[in-house]
Order: C-alpha cells, then structure tokens, then sequence
C-alpha cells in the first residue's frame, strides 16, 4: 500500500469570513479553508487536516498578524473550554456575523426566497446571562497545552468543570464561569473542595467508574436556586452528608436535589431526581406570569432573553382571540401560557411527561383555563384524530430542539390548514432545512434573530410562514 500524501502546512493565510458552527472561512488557491478559533482579519499559519475536492480543513498554528477587531477574553480559561469560543470578538461583531448565518442557512439548505431579516435583537447582557449550567466530575483534570510545555509541576487533581471540545471523556477544571450569576461557582468550587478532601472518588468517563458524576446549578431571575448532584451509584451516606453540608454553607439553595444516574451515558430525561431539600420547584417570572421550574424542566437559558423572544413570537402570531393554537415541543407551557390570553384555545405537545405535568401546573398556578397539554411524540400524536377532537389549528407554533423537527411533522402541518406557523429555532440549519418543506404550502414572511447565547455562535431564530393564497 502507497503512503498517504502528507498534508500541507499553508503560511501567511488570511482568514476572511465566518461559517456555519463559528469556523473561520479563508480562501487558498480556489478552494474554501475552514478554521476553527479564528475571526476575520487574522492572517495565520495553518496545518491542514482534512482536504476534500472542494475545501479543506485545517487548525491554526499561529497567528501572525492579530485582527484589528480582535479584543481580550475575560475569561481564564478561554482557548481551552469550548463554552465560549467568540470571547475574541467584540459584541457587535458577533451579532453581525449571527444575523450572516441566519440569512445564509435560509437561502443555501432552504433555497428560500427571504424577505429582509429584521436586525438580530441582541441580549442586554453579554456576560452572566445563562440560568442553568452543568458541571461534570472528572477523576483527573484536564493538563493544558501552556501547562504540558512549561517548567513546572504538574499537580494530578480531579476536575468539576466541562467536557474539552472533541474529547468526550476529558474534562477541564474550571474556576470561575462567567456566564452565570452567583453563587454559582461558590457553590461548584466548595463542591469540589469538600469531596477533594473527603476523598469521594470522581467518575472516570472512559472507564465508568466513580461516584460523582454532574452537578447542575440552575438560577432564576429572582434570585432563586436550585441544585442538582448526580452520582453513579447509591451510596446514601457519602450523598446525604455532601448534600447536608452544601445546605449548612449555602442557606440560598432553594432546591436541592438528587440523581442516580447508573447509565453509561449522561442524559437525565429517563432518570428520576429525588428531592433531598427546600422546595420542589424554583419559580421564573416574565410579564406578570409565574412558571414553575424543576429538575428537569426546560426553560429558555436566557431568562431575561426569552421575554424577548416570546414577545417576537406573539407579534408573528397576530392573535385576535379567536384562534385555535398548536404548540409543539411546549416543553414546560411557557409558550402557551404566554399566548393564552390571546387565543380561544391552546394545546401544547411535549414528548417529556415531567415537562407536561409542569406544564399543567404552570397554567393551573396563573389561572389559564383554555390550554391543554398532551404527553407524547409529536410525529405520533399531530394527526387528523387529534385536529377532529381539538380542531384545526388557525396558528402552529414550533420550537423543536436542535435537531429540528421529523418530516413526518412537517408533512401534517402543511395540510393541517393553518393560516400561519411560527418556527422558533435555536439551530438554523435545521430549520431552513424543514422550511424548505413547508414552503411548498407556506411564503416566508418574516424573520427576526434574537441572541439568545452572547460568546458563543449560536443564535436563535423565528420565522413567520403564511399560507399560499389563490
């Protein structure tokens, strides 16, 4: 067998726009180079680690000549972590080049003709803005490029913090996270401190061994607190005591709970959390409605963001108060409940049963008394049965995860007769991607970005699609 071709190293490349996933976009000799970590401006040298017919991929080796839009990360551990990967590029910036991709995805997956995409509304506060956060155990701490390369010892210590990009069973240890109001990393860093020197073993992730697994933190906008610690196995003393100490230090932990998480992967949405303390719920409010948050609930990350969003979304809708609304992936209602009062009814479809029961209780506990929440996959349960025993929907709303939503989905809302569907998107691609579906019944009509996820290249998208008339 032939030697592969050694791949290029490529010197002096100027790095000229940004992509899909915030890569860094140059052009060498006719062909696209894509670079992680990089913002237009750099002119780096570049190891090249993947050449396709069309394009190539690469990492940066250097940076010769720093942008001059370039500014300093705040953050210690910026370069390393992959939470924040935009922290080198100034705000304004960062909303340009998100509004870019919104505009870009429509028109290159969704071959979609776009009307003008209203300027992205960006979040008042750039720093600190998240309300939940995951921290996952490490048995050993993650040793940096900076840290392998220097002269001093290296202390072998276990790590509280997140998973190092593309590698899933190394973690880095994080000090301080700033995207999150305190006491966030209080409460982190005295976890760590005292199971450091009760001895409690970390997980190990490659091998599965270990007790302590995650810790979720999550902080409402009135101040509220809830804690959750994830173990791998039941070991009721270790647990009852670390979990009694954080209730003696930190008086502000509204809820605590635990989970027995016995798998191999990390999800929570099959795992029961048991409540150890406080109350059963923390509480987020948004003009003037109440919802309840639990341990596994989904809530926008942003809280002060979301108000915004769901704003955008009641202005798409164009509610009179005779509509029959579908609201798809309701996740905990607050989309519902926020359109309630602007409707004749409302039905939610969430496919997680704690998602619906919290649902219920949150339109139960701000008096809405004509929305309903119904418990399964939406591919399963969207049909002509369900539009016979709810009616036909006059508006859809969809905020699907990631993903996006099955063809299966998008194939019964276009002939459910809707007059409009508003698609709430945090990713998109796969948006575009369902829209080009729903477009052979549907015009797009309105596109607004909000950034609901400041450093990092995620953006938030709503669409308005209006039935094709004559």
């Amino acid at each position: 067998m032939g030697r592969k071709k050694a791949l290029p190293l490529l010197r002096g490349v100027t790095i000229t726009d940004i992509g899909s996933e915030g890569n860094a976009i140059a052009r060498v000799n006719d062909m696209v180079l894509f670079v992680p970590g990089m913002i237009p401006g750099d002119v780096i040298d570049v190891r090249v680690t993947r050449k396709k017919s069309r394009y190539m991929e690469g990492v940066a080796l250097a940076v010769t000549i720093p942008s001059p839009e370039r500014t300093t990360p705040p953050c210690e551990h910026f370069g390393v972590c992959g939470g924040c990967r935009w922290q080198h590029l100034p705000y304004d910036k960062q909303l340009f080049y998100k509004e870019k991709q919104v505009r870009d995805n429509l028109t290159r997956i969704g071959h979609l003709s776009v009307p003008v995409v209203n300027p992205i509304i960006g979040s008042e506060k750039s720093y600190r803005y998240r309300n939940k956060l995951e921290f996952t155990f490490a048995e050993r701490r993650w040793i940096t490029r900076e840290e392998a390369g220097s002269d001093q010892k290296l202390e072998k210590r276990p790590a509280l913090g997140f998973h190092v990009p593309g590698i899933y069973d190394k973690v880095l240890d994080i000090n301080e996270c700033l995207l999150m109001e305190e006491p966030s990393n209080v409460i982190k860093n005295e976890v760590r401190r005292y199971a450091v020197e009760k001895g409690l073993q970390f997980y190990d992730q490659r091998d599965h061994t270990g007790f302590l697994r995650n810790l979720i933190v999550r902080i409402t906008t009135t101040g509220e607190v809830m804690v959750v610690l994830v173990t791998a196995y039941g070991e009721d003393e270790e647990r009852e005591r670390l979990l009694g100490h954080l209730v003696a230090q930190f008086p502000s932990i509204t809820s605590l709970w635990y989970v027995t998480n016995t798998k191999k992967n990390t999800s929570l949405s099959d795992q029961t959390p048991v409540h150890h303390s406080g109350s059963l719920y923390i509480t987020e409010e948004m003009e003037g409605l109440r919802f309840r948050v639990g341990p596994k609930s989904f809530y926008q990350t942003n809280s002060r963001q979301a108000a915004r969003l769901y704003g955008i979304v009641k202005e798409f809708a164009q509610l009179t108060g005779t509509e029959n609304v579908y609201d798809l992936y309701t996740g905990a209602g607050t989309i519902a409940c926020y359109l309630a009062a602007g409707a004749a009814r409302v039905t939610g479809i969430e496919y997680i049963d704690e998602a619906v029961a919290d649902a219920r209780i949150n339109a139960s506990a701000n008096d809405i008394g004509n929305a309903l929440f119904i418990s399964g996959d939406i591919k399963d349960i969207l049909n002509d049965t369900l539009f016979s025993e709810r009616g036909r929907p006059d508006v859809i709303i969809t905020d699907p995860p990631r993903a996006g939503m099955h063809e299966d989905v998008t194939r019964v809302m276009l002939r459910s007769g809707a007059d409009r569907i508003v698609y709430v998107s945090c990713n998109p691609a796969t948006q575009a991607r369902d829209l080009g579906i729903l477009s052979e019944g549907y015009d797009l009509t309105g596109v607004q970005p909000v950034d609901m996820f400041p450093q990092t290249f995620h953006v938030e998208n709503v669409v308005l699609m209006e039935k094709k008339r004559g």
